[in-house]
């Protein structure tokens, strides 16, 4: 596949808006509203992974948060504000916390090897990797381990929103929201629930 420059990602959104406005005259008229989304998305930086192709979303109907590894944490003040505007502005109903297998943000944490500043950022994927070296151990290959990181990793994440100071407010508030975290595998392109939902108000489901 040749490479693609700039210019041809300006070609191509130029015949995407035609496109667009040739099978639907005001699509963008529609999608210039206030924009009232129900779903936050925390994913991976992974180029493959994009939220609105893998879920059939349209542009507006999802708020995406992505980083390298889709960790949560506490003190990244870009996360945080990007939850906070969800839950409190946009009054989204879920919060999907997505990560997928054979993330490389988690092989460069189990790896042992230097990567740089995103060593320090990977932190919290190494210390699942130690809390769950028994359970790793007795898997087969490294990309099996790799995979089970992987899956606890978003498990860890749902956590880390649940007990977030922004949740703890909406549950306070009554508000009701419900986490979900899920995987997605890039071999068949199908994603997985991870059942590790939890709702800020379980009388409403």
């Amino acid at each position: 596949m040749p490479k693609k420059t700039p210019d041809n990602l300006l070609e191509a959104n130029h015949r995407w808006s035609q496109d667009r406005i040739a099978s639907d005259p005001h699509y963008f008229r529609r999608l210039s509203a206030l924009q009232a989304p129900d779903f936050l998305w925390v994913g991976c930086s992974d180029s493959r992974v994009p939220a609105n192709v893998i879920t059939g979303l349209e542009p507006g109907e999802v708020f995406v948060h992505r980083n390298v590894a889709n960790i949560i944490y506490p003190a990244d003040l870009n996360c945080m504000s990007v939850l906070q505007f969800a839950v409190e502005t946009l009054q989204v109903k879920h919060i999907i916390v997505c990560g997928h297998y054979g993330c490389g943000g988690v092989r460069a944490a189990m790896t042992g090897s230097q990567h740089g500043l995103v060593d320090h950022w990977l932190a919290p994927v190494r210390d699942l990797f130690r809390q769950h070296e028994r359970e790793l151990s007795n898997l087969a290959t490294e990309e099996d381990r790799i995979d089970r990181v992987c899956e606890l990793n978003v498990l860890a994440q749902v956590q880390s929103v649940c007990n977030s100071p922004i949740l703890m407010s909406a549950r306070d508030r009554k508000q009701e929201l419900t986490i979900h975290g899920w995987i997605y595998r890039l071999s068949d392109g199908r994603l997985r629930d991870l059942k590790c939902t939890y709702t800020t108000n379980p009388q409403a489901r």
